[in-house]
Formats: C-alpha cells, sequence, structure tokens
C-alpha cells in the first residue's frame, strides 16, 4: 500500500492462513489484498518460518518503525477490539514529524499553532471518515479487500490509479529523505559526543546557550559559526588529532556519505523481514520524547509572554503569516488516509468505526500538543528568542546532554533498522508497477536505490531541513489523499445517488480549495 514519513502497515501472513475457517474470512480478504503487492516466490510480507504467526496474529508499521501484535486483543476469530484498533490507528500515524511540532508552532505563533492543531485534526478527521465510507458506497458485491487506491481507479480509472503511485511514491520518498537526513544528524552529534568522551576533551560551543546542567543552545543564532568541533575551544594537547576528526567528521559534507556504505546493501536485499524484528522500538521511541520533554519542563520551567501582532527580542507574536508552514507539517502529522480502511476493516465492531477513528484522531492530535506546547512554552527565553527553535527540536539540547544522547542513538538505530523496509515498499510500488516483478533484476534494484539514496544525500548536503522536507511531502501527498480524492469521490457518489445538494457541493469543494491553497502557500513563504 501507499506508505510515507509519519505511516504504513504491512499483515505478516503465512500460507495456511489461507486455509482458515468461515469466522476467519475478513483475514483472508485481507491477505488476498497484500498478496497482490509481492509475486508468489517473493516472502517480504511473509513472517520467517521461527516467528510465523496465529492466523489472528497483526503486525502493523509505522514509519517510527512501530510493530505490534494483537493477538492477544482479538477475539479468536481475527478481529480486534475497540482498544486494539484506537492504538494501531494512534501508532501508525505518530511519526517524525512529531519532531517538527514545537518549529511548526513557533512559526504559526503559540495561539494560532494550537487553533491550527486542532482544526486540522478536526479536518483531516473528516476526510479519513469520507475515506471509510468511500468504499461502502460502491454499488459492487465485494469491495471488502479494496484499499484506498482501488477506490481511486474505480472512480477515475488509470488516472486514479497512476495518480494515486505518483503521490504515494512523493510521501515514501519524502520519508525516506527525511530519514536520511535524520540519521545524518543523529550519527553525527553521537559520533561527536563519543569521540569527545573517549578523549577527555572538554568542549564549549560557540553557540548561544544557557548555562546550567540544562543546557539549552540555539544553533541558528551561529550561522556564521557553525555549531560543529570546528568552532569550539577545548582543552586537550591533541589538537591535531582534533582537528583531524572534525575534518573527517562533519554533519553534511561528510556523514551522510557515511551511511552510503550501511545502507545501500540493506536496500539491496530480496527480502527485508529481519528487520521486522527491531519494530517495537518505534512505540518505545515516541514514548521516551514524551519522557524526555516532561522531565526537560520541569527542569526549565515555562516561558511565556503573548504578543498578539507585534514581534520582540525574545518572544514571536501569537499569529503570524508563517503559519501554513504548520498546516504543511500538521497534513503529513495526521496522514493515514491511504490505510485507514485495512485498519479498520478487521474492527470487531464495525458500528464503532467512526467513534475509534476519532478517539485515536484525539490521542494523535493530544500527543503532538504536549511535546509542541511544552518545548515550545518551556523554551528559556530569555535568554534565549523563540525564534532558535529548531526544525529537529533535539537540535536545541547540545550534544553531550545525555538524555539527548540516548534519544539520538536510539532513533538512529531504529531508523536504520526501519529504512530498509521503506525501501522495499518504494520497490515492490513501483517496480511491480512497471515491470510486474518486485525484483525484476539486481541491476533494476540498485538503480532505484541509487535514486532513491541519491536524493537523501543531496538533502542532507543541501538542505538538511526536516520541516521543510515534511511540509513539501506532506502538502503535496494530502492534496491528493487528504482533501481533493476523499471529496471528489463522496460529490460523485451523492451525484449518481441523486442526492448531492448545493451545501454539500460548496463544503466540499472549499476543502479541495483549502488542500491547494496549502501546497501553494508552501512555495511562497
Amino acid at each position: 500500500r501507499p506508505f510515507h514519513v509519519e505511516p504504513t502497515n504491512i499483515v505478516s501472513v503465512n500460507d495456511d492462513m489461507h486455509r482458515v475457517t468461515d469466522e476467519a474470512s475478513a483475514m483472508n480478504k485481507r491477505i488476498h489484498y497484500y498478496s497482490r503487492l509481492t509475486s508468489p516466490a517473493d516472502r517480504a510480507l511473509i513472517a520467517p518460518d521461527h516467528v510465523l504467526p496465529a492466523p489472528d496474529e497483526i503486525y502493523v508499521y509505522s514509519p517510527l518503525g512501530t510493530a505490534f501484535k494483537v493477538d492477544s486483543c482479538t477475539d479468536g476469530y481475527g478481529k480486534n477490539s475497540s482498544l486494539v484498533t484506537i492504538f494501531m490507528i494512534w501508532n501508525t500515524m505518530m511519526g517524525t514529524s512529531i519532531l517538527s511540532i514545537p518549529w511548526g508552532i513557533k512559526q504559526a505563533g503559540f495561539t494560532s499553532g494550537i487553533i491550527l492543531i486542532l482544526l486540522m485534526g478536526i479536518l483531516t478527521l473528516y476526510c479519513c471518515y469520507r475515506v471509510v465510507k468511500s468504499r461502502q458506497m460502491i454499488p459492487l458485491t465485494d469491495t471488502s479487500n479494496w484499499e484506498f487506491p482501488d477506490v481511486c481507479k474505480y472512480y477515475f480509472g488509470s488516472f486514479g490509479q497512476w495518480s494515486s503511485l505518483l503521490f504515494s511514491m512523493v510521501s515514501l520518498v519524502g520519508a525516506m529523505v527525511v530519514y536520511w537526513v535524520l540519521m545524518s544528524n543523529f550519527l553525527f552529534n553521537t559520533g561527536k559526543f563519543i569521540y569527545n568522551f573517549v578523549h577527555g576533551i572538554n568542549v564549549t560551543d560557540i553557540v548561544p546557550g544557557t548555562n546550567g546542567s540544562n543546557k539549552v543552545i540555539c544553533p541558528s543564532a551561529a550561522s556564521d559559526h557553525p555549531p560543529q568541533n570546528r568552532s569550539v575551544m577545548f582543552s586537550s594537547s591533541n589538537r591535531t588529532g582534533f582537528e583531524l576528526f572534525e575534518e573527517w567528521w562533519d554533519k553534511s559534507r561528510t556523514v551522510p556519505f557515511y551511511l552510503i556504505a550501511v545502507l545501500l546493501p540493506l536496500l539491496n536485499l530480496k527480502s527485508p523481514s529481519f528487520f521486522e524484528k527491531f519494530n517495537v522500538l518505534g512505540t518505545a521511541s515516541v514514548v521516551y520524547l514524551v519522557f524526555l520533554v516532561t522531565v526537560k519542563a520541569a527542569h526549565l520551567g515555562i516561558h511565556l509572554e503573548f504578543n498578539w501582532f507585534t514581534e520582540n527580542e525574545f518572544f514571536v507574536p501569537e499569529f503570524r503569516i508563517l503559519f501554513p508552514q504548520l498546516t504543511g507539517v500538521l497534513t503529513l502529522a495526521f496522514f493515514i488516509h491511504n490505510c485507514v480502511i485495512t485498519l479498520l476493516q478487521n474492527n470487531k465492531n464495525q458500528e464503532n468505526n467512526v467513534r475509534d477513528l476519532s478517539v485515536a484522531y484525539f490521542l494523535v492530535g493530544l500527543t503532538y500538543l504536549y511535546v509542541g506546547v511544552i518545548i515550545f512554552a518551556s523554551f528559556p527565553s530569555p535568554p534565549l528568542s523563540k525564534e532558535c527553535i529548531e526544525q529537529n527540536f533535539l537540535d536545541n539540547f547540545p550534544n553531550d546532554d545525555i538524555m539527548s544522547f540516548v534519544a539520538r542513538i536510539f532513533l538512529l538505530f531504529q531508523m536504520m533498522t526501519v529504512y530498509p523496509l521503506l525501501g522495499y515498499l518504494a520497490r515492490v510500488q513501483l517496480l511491480r508497477q512497471f515491470f510486474g516483478n518486485a525484483y525484476p533484476s539486481l541491476f533494476h534494484v540498485l538503480i532505484l536505490n541509487l535514486a532513491i539514496v541519491g536524493a537523501g544525500v543531496a538533502m542532507a548536503r543541501f538542505y538538511p531541513n526536516i520541516g521543510g522536507i515534511i511540509r513539501y511531502s506532506g502538502a503535496t501527498c494530502g492534496l491528493a489523499f487528504v482533501f481533493v480524492y476523499p471529496s471528489l469521490i463522496y460529490m460523485i457518489s451523492l451525484h449518481r445517488a441523486g442526492q448531492l445538494t448545493w451545501p454539500a457541493l460548496i463544503i466540499h469543494i472549499f476543502i479541495i480549495l483549502l488542500g491547494l491553497a496549502n501546497l501553494i502557500a508552501q512555495f511562497l513563504l
């Protein structure tokens, strides 16, 4: 299914599941859908023999690499309780966007940022509800194994098929680019911390920051003196070794290339099933980030001052013209529309789908609000300006901060295990569409992987701004899957049934225009 930086899901199945009883027919239909993604000889979507799940064991994956088994919460017939369904949706939506939410709030203004998170959550929830209902409005006998791209193909023909593939690849490649930028960042800071610790180097970054044990820094204020090892004062007799290290361990000029040696061979593997074992790190990553934010806020305190339209030295206005940058990030942060049908079709009580989806969206929005508001509110202003909040809020903590070091190395390892899975999904969607085989040859796979890796390296080298990458890719794929397709399909369905009214027409055209304006604004601000 189409994948992005934020969520996707794969169901691990085995061949015996095709012989389950009639009560598990829903599981069979789901298996049939995923069997179309690969050839029968390709077992990448099939669990290894030593971890074969029972027929009611479902594994769900997200860009943060979370995997969870729901067999203990099913009713014995492959159905999930509402609690499991809610957690699956929450887990699937939580992604790397969480690192950029505080920056987005700063760009929009504190008050308008909170309002936009609430409004975007409601709007994307409504569009997601329209996606769920879209399949039910098709007058065919059996559409139970259809996903949203299948619905697009039904209504728009080959254009719907190829456009859904295009926007899916945009979201997927965008996710992989964000991963490469973040992995380069985390690897650089982790290596820097280890080197300084091993060699007993006391580093003082020439970057504005607070004093004390809970130091916060402002890298953007030192643009003329990047906060890397070459811009430090240190006490060490081995000055030559230190300078050699800083030359060969640079955040943008060298480290992004080092990752190629590790990740490119992994991308060329026929099956990435080995890396599925590490996906549980995704949920742990989110939980640890929430814990880190809470602890930091408890030590730093709250620093807020409300200036509604004027900007001063330390605070930003409550309402800013740059607010579309946050809406672009939020479009991807709340993006689940291309897989929500699969997540909900195994809900035990189908009549609770709307309620469970709404609760899941509420929890996702609450998580984003908590992290974004707490980081923004506790950012020490003064002495630092709120403008110092980085696109990756972990960059506001020095590399020798222990809690941030743990977060970075945790996320680095987790992302390195998820990246091959993302590459596999890109290969399945693109190569199977053109060649009828997910692995036509090593040459074809290598060319595709070189293009994807090249895009990641280029961005990490010349445009390492994850907030910018997320908002561009989010607004682009969101235009299709969040705003345009759900609204158009709903209006077409009502028109064919003779039930289309002027209020419904105006409302959904307005939603489409909002999505278009959201995309255009990303390139103007």
